[in-house]
């Protein structure tokens, strides 16, 4: 495991700040340099080569203090794993070490206006050129592209939608920075704009028609990851700060964990916690056992975190109260978090929709009706 205690000290210290602010420049290069940005990338590229229950774990204790941290490592991972898998080798000496170092911080811009559930529906075009590609498009909700050095962007070009790195310091990109969201306020959010940027042919990863069910897709996989184990560190500390709360508040004389309805719900959050946990790492040992079925229990896992979040920290605040919805106060800051984390990846709903046609598969394989 990676060395985080100085980032988790200033996260203790400068989370809600963060939240109001942004994750400063400095922090960011401080992740970057404690392997941050790719801890699961091989040694050979600069990573720390972290297996799967590593990464997640690393997830967890971020989440667990500071959601732009969390999405900090997951922005990276996302971008350094797409690459590592369908860049090809000449790319991957080239890129990794710049991505995974923080010498290039990256973003990734699929969301559009009209495609955010369905990435398929992108109007981004890639226009080629002869020896390079112009990209216009306008790309919503990047993380951290206020601050990205380069984008993975999806769009469509003549064979098929494609994913290319795409470079910010040029003409014909320009960075709208987002602010006052309801949630993931310290990710440096931005919508970008591209009108004619310049795409050089040896920065498109993976041919036309492989960028969004490869190259995003694997991108998109390994966000869920790291997303379920964060909300699941999320959903820890907000089950904490109720239960600390509750045995140390009272009310006309009485703690309030000696209600009942008090001590339910923290009954309630602690089998949710352990249940996405659960799932977390059985996802974690899908990863390492390269099972056909990783991403649907990838999935799983995000969906049931992310809930688990979502419901923890809604009772967090509603049990702190007053001091539950603070401007400091971690709980709210979490639960709204929480509520950005059931969108992002995959949103809930399309989410139960995809684990619900897996399951009609395997009754199908089961049943050996496969009409």
């Amino acid at each position: 495991m990676i060395d985080i205690a100085e980032l988790e000290a200033a996260a203790r210290a400068h989370a809600a700040e963060w939240d109001r602010t942004g994750l400063p420049t400095e922090v960011i290069v401080l992740a970057a340099g404690a392997g941050l940005l790719g801890p699961d990338r091989s040694r050979d590229w600069g990573g720390h080569g972290l297996d799967a229950y590593e990464l997640g774990e690393l997830a967890s204790r971020l989440g667990a203090l500071c959601t732009s941290l969390r999405s900090l490592l997951t922005v990276g991972a996302m971008v350094s794993a797409a690459v590592d898998r369908w860049a090809t080798a000449e790319q991957r000496a080239y890129w990794l070490p710049r991505l995974v170092s923080g010498e290039l911080v990256a973003g990734l811009a699929a969301t559009e206006p009209g495609a955010g559930t369905e990435l398929g529906s992108v109007a981004t075009a890639f226009e080629d050129h002869g020896t390079e590609f112009r990209v216009s498009g306008r790309k919503l909700w990047v993380s951290f592209g206020e601050v990205a050095d380069v984008l993975l962007v999806l769009g469509r070009a003549d064979g098929g939608l494609l994913s290319a790195l795409v470079r910010t310091d040029q003409p014909g990109v320009s960075v709208e920075p987002v602010t006052g969201q309801l949630g993931m306020r310290g990710a440096r959010i931005a919508h970008i704009t591209l009108d004619g940027a310049r795409v050089p042919r040896d920065q498109l990863i993976g041919p036309p028609g492989f960028g969004l069910s490869h190259v995003l897709g694997t991108a998109l996989d390994h966000g869920r990851y790291t997303v379920a184990w964060g909300c699941a560190g999320m959903a820890r500390t907000c089950l904490h700060e109720a239960a600390r709360y509750a045995a140390e508040r009272t009310q006309g004389g009485t703690r309030l964990a000696e209600h009942a309805t008090i001590r339910a719900a923290l009954g309630r959050g602690w089998v949710d916690i352990r249940s996405a946990r659960a799932l977390c790492e059985s996802a974690a040992r899908a990863r390492a056992a390269a099972d056909p079925e990783t991403v649907m229990v990838t999935l799983a896992a995000k969906y049931a975190a992310a809930q688990t979040a979502a419901r923890v920290g809604a009772e967090a605040v509603q049990i702190l109260g007053a001091a539950g919805c603070a401007a400091d106060s971690i709980v709210q800051r979490f639960a709204r978090d929480a509520a950005v984390a059931q969108i992002i990846e995959g949103s809930r709903d399309i989410a139960e929709l995809h684990l619900g046609e897996q399951l009609l598969t395997l009754v199908a394989r089961e049943t050996g009706d496969l009409a």
